[in-house]
């Protein structure tokens, strides 16, 4: 059992319905959106694969070894969920050489779409949209009108948006990546383990971020900036080295809440990183649904580094057994 609680504050309300959540791999496709066309030319193959069943770490390794390069030269915008279709696209640095046979990567897993060239590597969060189809399963109201209230929920998260909660996936099983923080920031515990220290790392600043946005939840102010944030946008601090890039109000709540994470905040402005903000509201684009009989299609894109489960929890709860990262 983890020590850090992720039910962290809705904005809506309680979810008025429960509903079975990635049965099957194909109740959850996710389709990665560039944002632009590839050059054409160039030293980097870019290759677009769908994939069924596989994580996205397994599909970069698998390309590496078809291209003859090192793993350092396969580039992605994004990790994407391993339990559900996706497509997306990945960059090989091969300057020189005959082209692969892509031919060998086609199994009943992977799928070859495009493949094309480019000029630069792709970099994580270069993207410019996910692109999702997801299908609750067995809709079950958890009240006496919770279908009208799911469609009401519905038309207000089209409207006004929802928080932008990092997902509890990005905290790992049971919280682990947060107990692997706890650790390394506060116990002074070395993490040998470079993806797991980035992990660690990424995980200790969500954590903060979402302690501020649940703050701002309670207190009903999460759509509008307070007096001293720096953007037209309500925002969250994503915490690293350097002045704080809020003042007044703004800094003062922040203080507050993050006051007893102070440890945790030090060990962040050490290790390289630099203080950002991150909007507190995520709208989804294009957000539509149907019904199939009682299952609800869910059909939205999210920009880079937001999760779909933010917007799940807002309408349902969710019955599932996987614990795999939601595409970002």
């Amino acid at each position: 059992m983890s020590d850090f609680d992720l039910n962290f504050p809705r904005a809506w309300g309680p979810p008025p319905v429960s509903a079975g959540f990635r049965t099957e791999p194909e109740d959850f496709q996710v389709d990665e959106d560039l944002g632009f066309t590839p050059d054409g030319e160039g030293e980097h193959w870019l290759v677009q694969v769908r994939k069924r069943g596989d994580n996205t770490a397994w599909v970069a390794g698998q390309l590496g070894r078809l291209a003859g390069i090192s793993i350092r030269d396969v580039g992605y915008c994004g990790m994407k969920d391993r339990r559900a279709v996706t497509s997306q696209w990945f960059s090989l640095y091969r300057p020189k050489g005959p082209e692969p046979d892509w031919s060998a990567l086609d199994s009943e897993s992977l799928t070859l779409l495009k493949v094309t060239r480019h000029n630069r590597k792709l970099r994580r969060g270069q993207h410019r949209a996910n692109h999702f189809a997801i299908r609750l399963r067995s809709v079950t109201p958890l009240e006496a009108d919770g279908l009208a209230t799911l469609e009401t929920r519905l038309q207000t998260l089209s409207t006004y948006g929802l928080p932008n909660y990092f997902g509890e996936q990005r905290f790992g099983r049971e919280a682990g990546n947060l107990t692997r923080a706890q650790a390394w920031l506060v116990d002074n515990q070395r993490i040998r383990d470079r993806q797991q220290r980035a992990m660690a790392m990424s995980a200790a600043r969500s954590w903060l971020f979402n302690q501020v946005l649940a703050e701002r939840v309670v207190r009903g102010d999460w759509q509008e900036p307070l007096p001293g944030e720096p953007l037209e946008e309500a925002s969250g601090p994503l915490w690293g080295r350097g002045r704080p890039l809020v003042s007044g109000e703004a800094l003062e709540r922040e203080a507050t809440v993050l006051a007893p994470w102070q440890q945790w905040c030090a060990g962040l402005e050490h290790v390289g990183l630099n203080q950002e903000r991150r909007a507190l509201r995520l709208r989804p684009e294009g957000l539509a649904w149907e019904w199939e009989g009682q299952d609800l299609w869910l059909r939205f894109s999210l920009p880079p580094g937001t999760f779909a489960t933010a917007v799940l929890r807002e309408l349902s709860g969710l019955s599932t057994s996987d614990a795999e990262t939601i595409a970002q």
